[in-house]
């Protein structure tokens, strides 16, 4: 009997690297220990957060809850594809801005792409369509990106303030992108296809109580300071209800283990490196957002570092340059809106191309990086600019 040899990915490599660079900072002291223990008691929450909602979109899925969705789309559309876009458009920023935007780029992405594919129809729109929106509607509430959980606390009190800044460009992270991509597709977006039959869920029973708590979820993560309660009270009533209708969906791989890793080391780096002083040239002087120029150069500054290292670690060495809730919010148009050029701003982007690779869709990434410049540009400028004017 030969050994089976398990071939590890070079991003878990790197990941481990990461990791342990990370604990001998802490070790070391070269992140002081109050710096640590104050990093920690902000971090927990939000990656206790990732963990529980992680979990509550990857159950829901096996209880075929984004399936059915998508097979009811397919049949309000009616045969014409532009109503259709408007629906899978309408999924992809719900999905986004109540369930982060991994959920969009892992799950939705999937279902919406095989839906294409089975009413005769080029995936590619759709496809782009889940990797934008990921990325530019999860400036709308704190739980749609990692980003927002670390900015709202700085940002105001509760969920109210930061909708009060990040409604308007949201919407311009919407409205902007879907356009391009309307004109991009438009041979694809006006045409027709033959309305599927309609199919039911394996277990009903399963569907509609996930669907159930999903409906009561969204709109606690809305309402919710501590996001991570409601999440995890979720969490743990769809395992309770999987432990009794399908306890072999019930795996460890729930967990996104690695995401998990890179988010904490990425933390406790950058905090060792402002800790140290490393930084402080990339952050001085402070933007109080008073100046229109600052709150553009800060929000350009925190694309093209997203572009060029990922958006977290992009948000993370430049949160201390922004000084008030206004330039915070500007950061974060730049490293939410903007990581829509290299494959590896976003870690959504990245999970996304090798979910569509593995059903066949292909699209070169120098086309998706000039796609993502026509986009992205217009979009960062756009959503400063009214951000100016709803914060007065």
């Amino acid at each position: 009997m030969g050994i089976r040899r398990t071939r590890i990915g070079a991003g878990t490599w790197i990941v481990a690297g990461l990791v342990a660079v990370a604990l001998v900072c802490v070790v070391t002291g070269f992140l002081p220990r109050s710096d640590a223990g104050a990093l920690g008691e902000r971090i927990a929450p939000v990656l206790g957060f990732v963990v529980a909602i992680t979990i509550v979109a990857e159950l829901a899925r096996d209880a075929a809850v984004f399936d059915v969705v998508s097979q009811r789309l397919a049949r309000w559309g009616r045969g014409r594809v532009l109503a259709l876009w408007a629906l899978v458009v309408a999924l992809a920023v719900v999905s986004t801005v109540f369930l982060s935007l991994d959920t969009t780029a892992v799950i939705v992405t999937p279902v919406v792409v095989v839906l294409a594919q089975s009413i005769g129809v080029s995936p590619l729109p759709f496809a782009l369509a889940t990797v934008w929106l990921a990325n530019t509607a999860s400036l709308a509430l704190p739980v749609s990106n990692l980003t927002n959980l670390l900015a709202a606390p700085a940002i105001g009190d509760g969920p109210g303030a930061f909708i009060a800044l990040s409604w308007a460009p949201t919407l311009v992270g919407i409205l902007v992108p879907v356009a391009i991509l309307t004109v991009m597709h438009r041979r694809t977006v006006f045409g027709a296809y033959e309305t599927p039959a309609p199919r039911r869920p394996a277990d009903p029973m399963l569907f509609w109580s996930a669907t159930g708590i999903l409906l009561v979820l969204m709109p606690l993560l809305a309402l919710t300071h501590d996001v991570w309660i409601p999440a995890t009270v979720a969490a743990l009533a769809l395992i309770g209800l999987f432990a009794v209708r399908r306890r072999r969906a019930l795996r460890l791989s729930l967990v996104p283990w690695q995401a998990l890793a890179l988010a904490a080391s990425l933390f406790v780096l950058v905090e060792a490196a402002h800790a140290q002083g490393l930084l402080d040239f990339l952050t001085s002087p402070t933007v109080n957002g008073d100046s229109p120029g600052d709150l553009f150069r800060l929000a350009a500054l925190g694309a093209v570092s997203a572009n060029a290292i990922n958006n977290l670690p992009a948000y993370l060495v430049l949160e201390p340059a922004a000084g008030d809730p206004v330039a915070l919010m500007a950061l974060l148009i730049g490293v939410n809106i903007g990581p829509l050029i290299t494959p590896w701003a976003s870690l959504a982007t990245l999970l996304w191309h090798h979910r569509i690779v593995a059903l066949g869709v292909t699209i070169r990434w120098s086309r998706f990086m000039l796609w993502g410049v026509v986009a992205a540009v217009p979009t960062v400028l756009a959503a400063v600019l009214v951000l100016m004017l709803v914060s007065g």
